[in-house]
């Protein structure tokens, strides 16, 4: 049966791989090696000069990676994949890739911290820089703050830490209008909740560290890429850049990656020239937990938003919470968004206001018992975290302010658990917090 035909539950458990491929094994083998042998002289030509395919070193290729990435391309629909160390490696290779001599990147303020402070401060040292658009509510924004030098648009489906929504097909046809592609951080999404291509994205981003992965195990991250932007239209010169390594073997003549892998010339210029000389490769073993994940990935999304569903109704009848930030919440600007492109349901990650002093918010977080504080999400645990002081902490006041991060800001990522246990833990570390300074 063709993958093309088969539903996203039948892909999660089977996509990308053949057991006759693999000695009939039945679970995907974890090749713990670090080389291959080429097997002849002859073969060896064969696979340097591209006319076979086959695996040579594991900083670049690796049968137990390569399912990870065949399976990741198959459940969203895209043209190819390549797997990395982290969910940072794949920004900073995303990015890198896209204004590579020099560009421009435009942006949210509404990122994870980490993507925010490297893409402010470290990116610039290596001439890529960026551009936050003041009002991301507003798709226009974004039209406004593309210059001739902006390489791509770059925003998160569901953003880290207040579940915020942003209008994703219009700003994909802004960004297409001028010629640049769409960059969207699904890591809350998942692909099991928000279809980006189908929605105009160009190029996906995961760090599988997060529900991907789901156990709170393993460090990975993913790019994927759909195969139909135009990379020649004279934005993206190395894209053209014939290429001594991708050279005819027959006649000497150097080629680019559009000539040579025009299906995915985005993932696999990255797997060639940053995978192959930075080096942040996915191990073996990794790749492998990772599968694992993805094999229960809808059951577990499908639990974690109905128990989050429970708690934000909780949260919005507590007198200790000033506010919750969650799509479906009372009040929420993002529910309109949230029913159009998040049908099964808007993650299971969001935040609320603790409304009490510093001292209390020490108290209630150093009182939960089931909730786990620390710095993850997309666990099949429940965690909690102050992000103005922890995930979003190399952000100064200034810029916790331009992405919405308020102090009293806390982190829910909402788990397997039993919700009324989980409540309940909230509702005893509440008490604990207010009513001990009352004392």
């Amino acid at each position: 049966m063709s993958e093309k035909s088969l539903g996203f539950d039948t892909l999660k458990v089977r996509a990308g791989y053949q057991s006759s491929d693999h000695n009939y094994a039945v679970a995907v083998p974890i090749y713990q090696t670090a080389s291959y042998d080429l097997g002849s002289v002859e073969r060896a030509e064969r696979l340097f000069g591209l006319e076979e395919a086959g695996f040579l070193y594991t900083r670049i290729g690796n049968p137990t990676v390569d399912v990870l990435e065949q399976r990741l391309t198959a459940l969203d629909n895209g043209s190819g994949a390549v797997a990395v160390a982290s969910g940072m490696a794949a920004v900073a290779y995303t990015l890198l890739n896209l204004a590579e001599g020099g560009g421009r990147i435009l942006t949210t303020p509404r990122l994870y911290g980490g993507t925010f402070d490297a893409i402010k401060h470290l990116f610039p040292k290596f001439n890529v820089h960026v551009d936050f658009v003041e009002n991301s509510d507003d798709p226009e924004a974004f039209r406004q703050g593309i210059g001739p030098d902006t390489k791509a648009v770059l925003i998160e489906s569901i953003s880290n830490p207040n579940a915020t929504i942003l209008d994703v097909e219009a700003i994909a046809e802004i960004a297409h209008d001028n010629g640049i592609p769409l960059v969207i951080d699904n890591t809350f999404g998942t692909p099991y909740l928000f279809d980006s291509f189908a929605h105009g994205a160009d190029i996906i981003i995961y760090s599988a560290t997060k529900a991907i992965g789901g156990h709170g195990t393993t460090l990975g991250g993913v790019i994927v890429e759909n195969g139909k932007f135009d990379w020649s239209n004279g934005k993206f010169p190395h894209f053209e850049e014939p290429q001594y390594l991708l050279r005819d073997q027959a006649t000497g003549r150097e080629r680019s990656f559009l000539e040579v892998f025009p299906g995915a010339p985005f993932t696999t210029r990255i797997r060639l020239s940053y995978l192959a000389y930075f080096g942040a490769s996915l191990s073996p073993f990794d790749a492998f937990l990772l599968i694992q994940g993805i094999v229960t990935l809808s059951e577990r999304i499908d639990k974690q938003v109905s128990n989050a569903l429970k708690i934000v109704q909780y949260l919005q009848s507590s007198d200790k919470v000033s506010w919750v930030n969650h799509p479906v919440a009372e009040g929420s600007p993002y529910k309109a968004l949230a029913d159009k492109y998040f049908p099964k349901g808007a993650g299971s990650i969001f935040s609320f206001g603790f409304k009490g002093n510093e001292e209390q918010l020490k108290i209630f977080l150093n009182s939960v018992e089931l909730f786990s504080y620390h710095a993850n999400v997309g666990d099949a645990r429940s965690l909690i975290i102050n992000s103005p002081k922890t995930t979003h902490g190399e952000l100064n006041a200034e810029e916790q302010s331009f992405a919405g991060i308020k102090p009293e800001t806390v982190r829910l990522s909402i788990g397997l658990e039993n919700a009324d246990d989980l409540i309940a833990d909230l509702e005893q570390a509440f008490e604990k917090a207010f009513v001990e300074t009352l004392v």
